[in-house]
């Protein structure tokens, strides 16, 4: 018995990447099923299909409105009897009226020591612009369960990386990912499978 996983993508997919290759050696507890990007010219769409794993493209702009939008992902999701949803560089914020549907089932990585350099228009390399502009000395990445507040959900797993002297946002960026990101987010979502799989033997 497994946990059956949708991961959610925008761009190239190399958290996406991180969750195929550990298959079978961290990631024991779920399967990855799906993979649904809001970006038809995802990269992530292309590793998903060289894994053999279903995909789907759901474009915001082709609904009428945000609840349209969310009810048709709800309506994939639940046509694939997804159980857990892992947001791996999903640029699209959901609302409460999709994660109440999903109360700790949805997961999300965030390239950051949350509380620090998070919410509303923390992404990207704007995160470690962030962080380079304050002067930490410490950044990291964490997995926290989503909720309708942006990077506002219970805390999972957190990774520190050291900020080293002459770092751009590029090159924190890519040590973030390598040190923290990719190593958490099986972690995590092996951690939370096994949680869903203890529940579910208890029912």
């Amino acid at each position: 018995m497994s946990v059956n996983i949708a991961v959610l993508v925008s761009g190239g997919g190399t958290n996406l990447q991180a969750l195929l290759d550990a298959r079978g050696s961290v990631l024991n507890s779920g399967r990855i099923a799906l993979v649904i990007s809001n970006n038809p010219t995802a990269y992530a769409l292309e590793r998903a299909k060289r894994a053999g794993i279903d995909t789907a493209v759901v474009v915001k702009k082709d609904f009428p409105t945000q609840a349209a939008f969310e009810d048709r992902l709800h309506g994939i999701l639940r046509e694939h009897g997804i159980d857990l949803l892992i947001l791996a560089g999903f640029m699209t914020i959901l609302t409460e009226g999709f994660t109440s549907r999903w109360p700790r089932r949805i997961l999300n990585v965030h390239p950051s020591l949350i509380p620090s350099f998070c919410g509303a228009g923390f992404y990207g390399l704007r995160v470690h612009q962030a962080a380079l502009e304050y002067g930490v000395k410490v950044t990291g990445a964490t997995v926290h369960f989503v909720n309708e507040i942006p990077d506002g959900g219970e805390i999972i797993a957190q990774k520190a990386v050291d900020i080293l002297p002459g770092d751009t946002p590029e090159r924190l960026q890519r040590r973030v990912m390598e040190q923290a990101e990719w190593i958490l987010l099986p972690q995590a979502a092996e951690q939370v499978c096994r949680e869903l799989l203890s529940a579910k033997a208890a029912d």
